[in-house]
């Protein structure tokens, strides 16, 4: 079965795909927020293209497991453009997944001649990172599901 990994951010949403069989995944792209309209056609045309059979939402909480104003807006963009898709569907707590996204890439490069990185150098990062998150959390969601049906 294949499964399609969300990172939703406030801007982005960084997308991974996975197989159960083979238990990992890859970030494939990060796109921008639109309307929730345009982001279930965004989703169902990448559901489509890559034959997806479930989804996979990382859900923000606080570092003491409580769900804060961005776990609330993600549920609502979930009950808008998740749920209509048809598809089965679950969160999973994405804690950290940013901070080790960005370890996992290591350090950002720095600009032509040394000093900070270009606006779009910036951007490529953070559309890399919010990939890598979405990877992360799909890799948590194979291991689980690995470990509960060996």
């Amino acid at each position: 079965m294949r499964l399609l990994a969300i990172d939703l951010g406030d801007r982005r949403i960084g997308l991974a795909i996975g197989e159960t069989v083979a238990g990992t995944g890859r970030g494939i792209e990060t796109v921008m927020r639109r309307s929730p309209a345009a982001d279930g056609h965004r989703l169902r045309g990448i559901i489509a293209a890559n034959d997806i059979a479930a989804i996979v939402v990382g859900l923000p909480r606080h570092s003491d497991g409580r769900e804060g104003a961005q776990a609330i807006a993600t549920r609502a963009w979930v009950a808008a453009v998740v749920e209509p898709l048809g598809l089965p569907w679950t969160f999973r707590d994405e804690a950290w997944t940013s901070q080790a996204a960005e370890a996992n890439l290591g350090r950002p490069s720095r600009g032509r001649s040394g000093g900070p990185p270009s606006a779009a150098a910036r951007e490529r990062r953070r559309r890399a990172v919010d990939r890598e998150a979405a990877r992360l959390i799909l890799q948590a969601e194979l291991d689980e599901r690995r470990r509960v049906r060996p």
